[in-house]
């Protein structure tokens, strides 16, 4: 049996997993950086993840209830995500490798959300819709990568919303989702879908400038979701008609906003298809996932060398072959 430990080190979370072949998660230690105000700092993300490095191992390590010398391999993040991130996750785990002379993975982050909502929700080969604060993207398995038919011009769809809700004061996701329920009236605001593409920035700068005119804010809310999820179910739809798929896959960290899966479960069911929503434990980033995917590549012999192990923070998951794919 394989045994892999994956490290992940993106953006706020410091993510610590070990999997084995059997497809079974032993550990998902996660130790997350909160900004005490505005959104995510990237250099003191990666101090906090720095220092929280050394616990998080020891901690999957005892949760797993195994040795250091019982891994086969050990999987990093090497992008996309911050930078400073990044490097700080690949420093810990070049260290790892070197000390216990096991193979070194460098892992797609994007692919690794894929791959971990496959295997907890046995889905087959979906449709997928990458939903979250740094990412936004319909994708589909096709000759051994997973191929892009639609994403983001701009900033994330997770990216919008956190944004707007702490510029009015209310924190990120999911506050915008809870203060929509408060809402009654919905306004006109920027729908930007262009063939398989979206676009959020015009409707971020619509919604703030709605509540500074005096909108009530559950009215801006409402608005702004309602809007940015069916923007989001148009394009799933689309790519579901074009690639005759007949299941839907939804990961990353929207996959949490049950206002997004009712839309998304009412298209699908409208079509035919079935819709598989990511576990909320592993809709976020998680060091689970870096290990699963890391240990389906361990499959391949896909390694690589430490002097060659540099991050990627613009890492695109059409650059990955999936060489386990069938």
């Amino acid at each position: 049996m394989v045994t892999v430990l994956g490290i992940e080190s993106t953006a706020h979370t410091f993510g610590v997993g070990i999997v084995n072949s059997q497809g079974k998660i032993l550990a998902n230690v996660m130790k997350i950086y909160k900004p005490s105000v505005g959104g995510i700092h990237p250099r003191e993300a990666s101090q906090h993840h720095a220092a929280k490095a050394a616990e998080a191992v020891a901690e999957a390590f005892q949760t797993a209830g195994i040795k250091p010398s019982d891994i086969d391999a050990v999987a990093f993040s090497q992008g996309p995500g911050m930078g400073p991130c990044l490097r700080t996750g690949a420093t810990v785990a070049r260290t790892l490798s070197l000390a216990l002379r096991k193979p070194l993975i460098g892992v797609n982050h994007g692919v690794a959300h894929i791959e971990i909502g496959k295997l907890v929700t046995n889905c087959g080969d979906p449709v997928v819709l990458y939903v979250a604060g740094g990412n936004t993207m319909v994708v589909a398995l096709v000759e051994k990568k997973y191929r892009i038919l639609g994403e983001t011009l701009d900033i994330a769809a997770g990216n919008c919303l956190d944004a707007f809700g702490i510029s009015a004061g209310i924190g990120p996701m999911p506050a915008a989702e809870i203060y929509a329920k408060q809402g009654s009236k919905i306004y006109d605001i920027p729908y930007r879908v262009n063939g398989m593409d979206v676009s959020f920035s015009g409707l971020l700068t619509a919604s703030e400038k709605l509540l500074k005119s005096g909108v009530p804010l559950g009215d801006v809310c409402l608005s702004l979701t309602e809007t940015v999820y069916s923007m989001l179910t148009e394009v799933t739809e689309r790519a579901l008609a074009m690639t005759a798929k007949s299941s839907l896959l939804l990961v990353g960290g929207l996959a949490r906003s049950k206002r997004l899966c009712e839309m998304l479960n009412t298209m699908c069911v409208d079509r035919g298809a079935s819709l598989h929503v990511v576990p909320d434990q592993y809709a976020g980033d998680n060091g689970a996932m870096i290990a699963w995917t890391g240990l389906l590549m361990y499959g391949c012999k896909q390694f690589i060398n430490v002097d060659e192990s540099f991050v990627k923070p613009r890492m695109r998951v059409d650059e990955v072959e999936v060489c386990w794919s069938p």
